[in-house]
């Protein structure tokens, strides 16, 4: 199906090492996505670190795992994810007989990219008794040689859920299972020494400075980031009362702020999430740690790019049906145990 687009808009679309562009948002933009997505019966789904008038366009806004139940349970036979690609794969693993896009299959992931199907099948060859964990922010094929998924928000009560005398390996962001670790106590977990960039980049030195100089603030913190253990730190030396520090998913983050007492919220994620945070509170000042923290692979998703989708079909989102089958069953263990979680 190859559709058209508003006078002279697929004329001005450029592709480039960043992206799409040439197209800048508007109400003719918007109006004309809107067309394009009934016309292609497709429903929209946006990243909580999207582009704000991607934000602003789509269907549904959420965490990746959220963003792919809502996909299951869609009537439209098309799923037009904005967000990076291992989203969308997980999307169609959720939802094979539909057909998932995602505006621009070079939106990679610097942290699914930090182990490979090969890399944990020597490190399981290592340890064959070990139980998988991965975190939802992984490939289709990492996930189908994971036994258990697990989400940023859920993490904790997955490890848990594991018999004590079994031996867990926990992959890939070593932030959170430094966080699960330390909140479980548990001693035979192995931790994969892979990061997400943006969030590594959020120090603590960062968030210090930042809590020193907004004393009443409250602080969000994605345990992805490199300054979560700072959080923990300030608020067990004192220098931030505890139950001002809020080591929070995505999802966690929105719940807080509709139910925060505070008038300011630091906050240590990806700053596409203020967007979100403002629309969900906006009575409340919340700030970023790091304003510099923008995911450049979030950010390929551009007004020309879901323009590009809806009246190209492009680009289409394929996992092999054996990979998608085995990737399903690990993550519906998680959703077994009782916590699904918010995503990551």
């Amino acid at each position: 199906m190859t559709s058209t687009v508003w006078a002279g808009a697929a004329g001005q679309i450029q592709d480039g090492p960043g992206g799409y562009t040439g197209i800048e948002a508007g109400p003719e933009w918007a109006a004309e996505v809107r067309r394009l997505a009934k016309e292609r019966n497709a429903t929209i789904l946006a990243h909580n670190y999207q582009l704000p008038e991607i934000q602003d366009v789509a269907d549904h806004v959420g965490d990746s795992l959220a963003l792919s139940r809502i996909a299951a349970e869609a009537e439209e036979g098309t799923i037009v994810f904005c967000g990076v690609h291992f989203m969308a794969e997980t999307a169609k693993i959720l939802s094979p007989e539909k057909t998932v896009l995602i505006p621009d299959e070079r939106a990679g992931c610097s942290l699914a990219d930090s182990i490979t199907a090969d890399q944990l099948r020597e490190w399981k060859a290592e340890r064959p008794d070990a139980l998988v964990v991965s975190y939802v922010n992984t490939t289709a094929e990492v996930k189908g040689l994971t036994d258990i998924c697990c989400t940023s928000s859920n993490a904790v009560d997955v490890v848990a859920s594991i018999d004590a005398d079994r031996e867990v390996l926990f992959l890939p962001d070593q932030f959170l299972g430094a966080h699960v670790k330390r909140v479980t106590g548990r001693t035979n977990m192995h931790i994969w020494a892979g990061e997400c960039h943006v969030h590594a980049g959020i120090n603590g030195d960062e968030l210090t400075a930042k809590a020193k100089s907004h004393p009443d603030a409250e602080l969000f913190v994605h345990p992805e980031c490199g300054c979560a253990t700072s959080a923990l730190y300030l608020a067990g030396e004192g220098f931030v009362p505890e139950d001002k520090v809020k080591i929070l998913s995505t999802g966690g983050m929105l719940d807080a702020a509709r139910e925060t007492g505070a008038t300011q919220v630091l906050v240590a994620t990806e700053v596409g999430m203020l967007h979100q945070l403002r629309k969900a509170a906006p009575g409340v000042d919340f700030q970023a740690v790091n304003d510099r923290a923008s995911c450049p692979y979030m950010k390929m998703i551009t007004p020309a790019a879901l323009l590009r989708c809806l009246a190209e079909g492009k680009d289409e989102v394929h996992v092999a049906a054996d990979v998608a089958e085995r990737a399903r069953k690990s993550v519906q263990r998680m959703i077994e145990i009782g916590n699904p979680g918010g995503g990551e």
